[in-house]
């Protein structure tokens, strides 16, 4: 038993380390995000507001045989550095089912009810609200999306007062809750079809499964067809960030070789090295050292699981390039000339839709689930750190601008849209971070207390 609890020590501690770098990661991106959306939203009300709108459409082509992609600058950021985002997501999508927070039913289950309850309630107040004869209900999606990076962002005000458990619980549900959207832009935000290239998209994705099946570890067949794909989807009329997501899924799991193989090749390696440089008779290595110096680099390579390699690479260029860039291109807004009236129905579905219906989703299907016995509220995870949570996931920012994009054609409504979905951003983000604040005065500590008692007892 002793040797058992060891061994396995190590592995809890490096899966904690991983988890905490990605939660930081994630929060420090929250603030480069909010930083372009204040850009955007001081350059459009500056009195050289009309660099901002001739910049972002600015025509940009790209030309292959005889077929033309020409979209402009702010489309290329919507729909081609986001099919990076959404590869993004999709890894973490896939991470998570397969050896994360949803791979088990048990662990899965209260993330998901709460995803599917932030999901729905939004989406049903919105098309309720809308069902009259000047709304708009195909906007039902705006509302559902929950913006990871600016919810930890807002975390970041509080510190270690908030229990990694609760980052954990936010991340879980809001994997789940871009799963959802994913499946909805692809079923209801989609042009009409080009059957022709939809066909075509067939052949690169039978190609990235090959690969797959096949046991390709290299990664640059994959992203190579993988841009293949996102032009198929692009000229076929369903958004070309779904291509983002169905190259995820092909993107292997395990690695070449296991490290117990790392280790002895290492050790062999490193021994040869060792022996060589006490013949060593000048600054130069030996051949044999740089063989083994090869080897091990070949192996380092080898060992690495390619998902969580692209995924580690791609957060990064995600969260500090492509996430700003698009804020800064997308939540422009000149104030004076926009319709910001709650009566409009599009405005108040959103704003009920985040505000009320987010929360209320989350904390109710969770909460009778739970009553229900169908699932089973993490013990050391408080019904007020879950309240928190559901406030939180009220800042839907990055994907509800991407969804209205979608939903509107009128730029009018669009620019409405993004007013009521900045302001519940911002409203949602500071009362979860205020309440969760007061948690950790008046009712986390109690918690924590009540947690570690239980654990001594159980001890």
């Amino acid at each position: 038993m002793a040797i058992s609890n060891k061994r396995s020590y190590p592995t809890k501690a490096y899966i904690f380390v991983i988890v905490e770098r990605f939660l930081a990661r994630e929060t420090h991106s929250g603030v480069f995000l909010f930083g372009a959306t204040i850009a955007a939203m001081v350059w459009t009300n500056s009195p050289w507001f009309g660099s901002y709108f001739e910049l972002w459409h600015t025509s940009l082509g790209i030309e292959f045989g005889s077929h033309i992609v020409d979209l402009s600058l702010i489309h290329w950021i919507n729909d081609a550095l986001m099919a990076l985002f959404f590869l993004l997501i999709g890894l973490e999508i896939k991470r998570e089912l397969l050896v994360g927070e949803l791979s088990s039913p048990r662990k899965a289950a209260f993330p998901i009810v709460a995803a599917i309850g932030g999901i729905l309630l939004p989406a049903l107040i919105y098309f309720i609200v809308n069902l009259q004869p000047d709304g708009q209900t195909n906007g039902f999606g705006i509302p559902m999306a929950t913006d990871i990076a600016f919810a930890m962002g807002f975390l970041l005000i509080l510190g270690k007062r908030v229990p990694v458990i609760l980052k954990v619980f936010i991340v879980s549900l809001a994997i789940v809750d871009d799963l959802g959207a994913v499946i909805i832009i692809a079923l209801f935000y989609s042009n009409s079809i080009e059957l022709a290239y939809l066909g075509y998209a067939i052949i690169p994705l039978a190609i990235l499964i090959l690969l797959n099946v096949t046991g390709i570890r290299k990664l640059w067949p994959y992203l190579v067809t993988g841009v293949m794909l996102w032009i198929m989807f692009e000229l076929s009329g369903i958004h070309a960030t779904i291509a983002g997501v169905l190259l995820a899924l092909t993107i292997p799991l395990r690695s070449r070789i296991n490290p117990q193989q790392f280790l002895a090749l290492c050790r062999t390696e490193l021994s040869i090295f060792k022996e060589c440089e006490l013949e060593r008779k000048n600054i130069l290595l030996t051949s044999e050292q740089q063989n083994a110096l090869e080897a091990v680099e070949d192996a380092y390579g080898a060992v690495q699981n390619p998902l969580v390699r692209l995924e580690h690479r791609l957060h990064p260029i995600s969260a500090f390039l492509v996430m700003p860039l698009f804020a800064l291109a997308n939540a422009g807004v000149q104030i004076s000339g926009v319709n910001i009236s709650l009566l409009v129905p599009t405005n108040l579905g959103i704003i009920l839709g985040l505000m009320v219906g987010k929360p209320m989703g989350i904390i109710g299907f969770t909460y009778l689930a739970n009553r229900l016995g169908w699932v089973k509220k993490p013990d050391n995870l408080s019904w007020k750190h879950i309240v928190g949570a559901g406030v939180l996931a009220g800042v839907g920012f990055t994907m509800s601008l991407f969804i209205s994009h979608l939903a509107f054609t009128e730029l009018s409504m669009i620019e409405s849209a993004k007013v009521a979905i900045l302001i519940c951003s911002l409203v949602m983000g500071l009362s979860g971070t205020a309440f969760l604040f007061w948690v950790s005065r008046h009712g986390g500590q109690a918690d924590s207390t009540r947690n570690g008692m239980q654990d001594n007892k159980n001890q």
